[in-house]
């Protein structure tokens, strides 16, 4: 069976969303091969037969699964055999915890900051429908949250601080090795490094390092792909 991810798509193809490239390392995690499929903010069409209107979509043969989490337990489920994304139930439960910290404490924070940077990479036919449906999420225009983010900056980098705790004494989130959990903040990081040149992340944070680590871990298809840093 083929495995097809569609994904949110921007301009010159590129992919820039943090919850497809979640699903993306979670098959890569598991050693699967798969196509994409590229779909614009607007075009929701391309995914009616999922039955809602958000990328990430997972089609595995007759098998069709919407959201980034539902997509990894699928897989951890789908393919026992494979490595697993979360050692098991436990793990799969505090996974379930940093999640839904990476999706609310740091991803709502961080797209205030970057908003107005993600209209220059989407396609031009989404443009208008970019800035309205942003304009009315945030009640403000994507100009004044640019205008606004140096004063939000010091919260978001203070917001990142339970991952440093983190860090200190493990190589990884998941322990010697990455898994699910890593995924979720790379797929951030991922996102933020591709729509935007603001520096959210200091440059001797170590995040950054533990980022470095990733990309040597997941190669040049993670890491060479074009971005605002290194």
């Amino acid at each position: 069976m083929t495995i097809t991810l569609y994904e949110l798509c921007g301009r010159g193809d590129r992919r820039f969303s943090p919850y497809c490239w979640r699903t993306r390392f979670a098959l890569a995690h598991k050693g699967l091969d798969y196509e994409t499929e590229p779909v614009p903010f607007a075009d929701k069409q391309a995914i009616a037969f999922s039955g809602q209107g958000r990328v990430p979509v997972l089609r595995d043969g007759e098998t069709v699964v919407a959201d980034s989490w539902a997509i990894a337990c699928y897989l951890e489920d789908a393919y026992p055999d494979a490595p697993s994304l979360f050692g098991g139930a436990a793990g799969r439960a505090m996974t379930r915890f940093f999640n839904h910290w990476a999706d609310t404490a740091l991803n709502l924070a961080m797209i205030r900051l970057v908003v107005r940077d993600v209209l220059d990479h989407v396609a031009d036919s989404d443009r208008e429908y970019f800035r309205r449906t942003r304009e009315e999420r945030f009640g403000a225009t994507l100009e004044a949250l640019h205008a606004a983010r140096d004063e939000r900056l010091p919260a978001v980098r203070a917001a990142f601080e339970p991952a440093r705790a983190t860090l200190a004494d493990r190589p990884f989130f998941a322990g010697a090795a990455p898994a699910y959990a890593d995924y979720v903040l790379l797929g951030t990081l991922q996102w933020l490094r591709m729509v935007s040149p603001y520096r959210v992340l200091e440059a001797a944070d170590p995040i950054l390092d533990w980022r470095a680590r990733m990309f040597d871990r997941l190669g040049a298809g993670v890491r060479d792909v074009p971005a605002h840093d290194p």
